[in-house]
């Protein structure tokens, strides 16, 4: 569909048609009020086509309008169709339903071959099996297939209102159209070209519900012209509940389109007031800057002990706002309590940083020190060479004889004298998945027995997740041909902003660490079982990881949502897929094993679900992924 022509504009809105005469015309007058696309049925819904039999079998006459009525660009650009409203491919009359598939397979085709952006298809009950199969031969079908994606158009209404919306179409009309749709794509197989276009009505359905929905893959948001109010002006409004709905889809960068009777001065208003709502979104926090375009993008998780990052990815966090701060201030704060103000003068702190890039630790350490008032001997460990030539560029420019350069790994690095204070920043999106125990522990040895580890202590946490997006990311990716094999890409960590999912258990912690590590035996490995209650009917798709570190007293940094450190970009959550999805009952509680294991080369997370139903193991002995120490 065509993007806004205005600058300030931050939604593609269309306008929908239960039937159109002259279609050029009702494109224009859609455009002259401000929508970038109309949606509009394939052919005429009242007319039902007689392949079996029937005065009209063999006639000649066209069932559509000709594809010359608009351009190829019109079409393809300002056109979204929808399917006739009377097909029922799961009536259990078998002339309805076989009129039904060939009528069906008559449009879709028709608006494959005009290249149509998207189809619209409905589900008004609970039994859409056969659709189902219609739609997913269509869409997986290498020879006579459809190209358009198949947006499915469902209610989100409160039971009570569903009952009474749906009783003429099913007689036994089920609790939860989330239910509905959640079988369907199931019986497509989570195909990424079966999106989901959600209707609201008058009365919401409870927070739970809504969140839910928002874990789905929500393409076009659906309003009718009876869900507005009139405010004292005249002009129509949402209540605040459908402001906040609206709102929340609108960070999913959706898109909208308006239907109904018009009930208000002219069509241009409905419009120009959801612009309004996306103009009032919260532009504010940097991470929602700094994520820009990379919402439900899986990355693979970075190994800097084993590769040699670049100038962009060092780049890239040296802008955080926030974490850098934060070290000065614990780098501060242990100055000041290692060294009292009658011994300013005369005691010098020696300040390790391993794991130096491209210096900001340093600068927050110099930083940390002046502020202080207290004197530092800083020694900068980098192991990356391209790297050391950046930290030599600032010794002789900025620090000099304030910094000394050591290019060397931490772990076999040999100091010239004992550390005061030991400074990294080895922590992953999991805490531990960069190594940072193995890194710290090894340096350890060149830290005084009463010296200062910052960070002191992380802990990774765990929660289970309902994201169909992330689940159909990476199916997509397994179907690869150069993968070596298809599970493996579900038997690995992927680093992503996930926006599209729906928690379905608070966080727990899973593995701590501390240092320096007294423990007379260091052993890193780890295994722990979480048990996560969960409170809805949905589908488990794998587990989101998170961490949050202590620095130095109270002085922390976190990722985890409810101890987030407002305004740090510098880390996107971990997730831990599974490779069968998991249907959950309201009640049910899922438990989860999680292992951290390890041999001479490297390190590898294994997870798996014994309830409620029994998974294999993932990842068994790092086939799929490990990190390489």
């Amino acid at each position: 569909m065509a993007a806004a022509n205005n600058n300030t504009r931050r939604v593609s809105c269309g306008l929908d048609f239960p039937f159109v005469a002259d279609l050029k015309s009702a494109l224009d007058a859609a455009s002259a009020n401000c929508f970038d696309f109309i949606c509009v049925p394939i052919s005429h819904p009242r007319f039902r086509r007689e392949f079996l039999r029937g005065p009209s079998k063999n006639r000649d006459s066209a069932f559509t309008r000709s594809d010359l009525v608009l351009s190829s660009e019109e079409w393809s650009c300002s056109v979204v169709a929808k399917c006739s409203p009377y097909l029922d491919c799961d009536s259990v009359d078998s002339n309805v339903r076989k009129l039904s598939e060939q009528t069906l397979l008559q449009e879709l085709l028709f608006a494959s071959h005009l290249a149509i952006t998207v189809a619209f298809v409905s589900i008004t009950r609970p039994n859409n099996a056969n659709l189902a199969r219609i739609i997913n031969s269509k869409i997986s079908s290498i020879t006579g297939g459809i190209s358009c994606p198949i947006w499915v158009h469902v209610l989100m209404v409160c039971p009570s209102v569903q009952a009474n919306y749906y009783r003429s179409n099913s007689p036994r009309p089920e609790p939860d159209t989330w239910e509905w749709w959640n079988t369907f794509r199931c019986l497509c197989n989570h195909d990424k070209k079966v999106g989901l276009a959600l209707e609201l009505t008058t009365d919401l359905p409870s927070n739970e519900a809504i969140a839910r929905w928002l874990g789905e893959p929500v393409k076009c948001l659906i309003i009718s012209t009876n869900v507005f109010v009139t405010n004292k002006k005249g002009f129509p409004v949402l209540t605040k509940p459908h402001q906040a709905v609206v709102r929340a889809f609108a960070g999913m960068n959706v898109q909208v389109v308006i239907n109904g009777t018009l009930r208000h001065e002219s069509i241009k208003h409905y419009v120009q007031y959801i612009d309004h709502l996306w103009q009032t979104l919260n532009t504010g926090d940097p991470m929602m800057a700094y994520a820009q375009g990379f919402e439900d993008y899986l990355q693979v998780p970075l190994q800097p002990l084993m590769d040699n990052l670049d100038s962009n990815t060092y780049e890239v966090f040296e802008k955080d706002p926030v974490k850098y701060s934060e070290y000065q201030r614990a780098i501060y704060h242990a100055l000041l309590d290692r060294v009292p103000a009658e011994e300013k003068d005369t005691n010098t702190q020696v300040v390790m940083v391993v794991g130096a890039g491209r210096g900001p630790l340093v600068n927050a350490a110099l930083n940390a020190a002046q502020k202080a008032d207290r004197k530092v001997k800083v020694y900068a460990v980098e192991k990356n060479p391209n790297a050391v030539v950046t930290l030599q560029a600032h010794k002789e420019e900025l620090w000099q004889d304030r910094v000394t350069i050591v290019s060397c790994d931490m772990r076999e690095w040999s100091a010239p004298e004992l550390a005061d204070i030991l400074v990294s920043e080895l922590l992953g999106s999991f805490g531990d998945n960069e190594l940072s125990p193995e890194c710290l522990d090894g340096a350890q040895k060149f830290l005084k027995d009463d010296g200062i580890s910052i960070p002191c202590s992380y802990t990774s946490y765990l929660a289970p997740v309902h994201s169909p997006k992330l689940y159909g990311e990476i199916s997509a990716r397994y179907r690869d041909p150069t993968k070596i094999s298809e599970s493996y890409n579900f038997e690995m960590p992927w680093v992503v902003h996930q926006q599209n999912r729906f928690p379905l258990a608070e966080t727990q912690p899973l593995f701590t660490y501390y240092h320096p590590n007294k423990d007379p035996i260091i052993d890193n490995s780890r295994y722990k079982v979480l048990t996560f209650p969960v409170q809805t009917n949905s589908v488990l798709h794998g587990f989101t990881g998170y961490f949050e570190t202590v620095l130095y007293g109270d002085v922390m940094l976190s990722i985890e949502p409810s101890t987030f450190s407002r305004g740090m970009v510098s880390w996107f959550p971990i997730f831990f897929p599974i490779k069968d999805p998991i249907m959950l009952k309201a009640g049910q509680d899922v438990i989860v094993h999680f292992w951290r294991l390890h041999n001479k080369k490297e390190v590898w997370y294994e997870w798996t679900v014994t309830s409620p139903v029994p998974l294999s193991i993932h990842n068994p002995n790092g086939r799929a992924y490990s990190i390489g120490l």
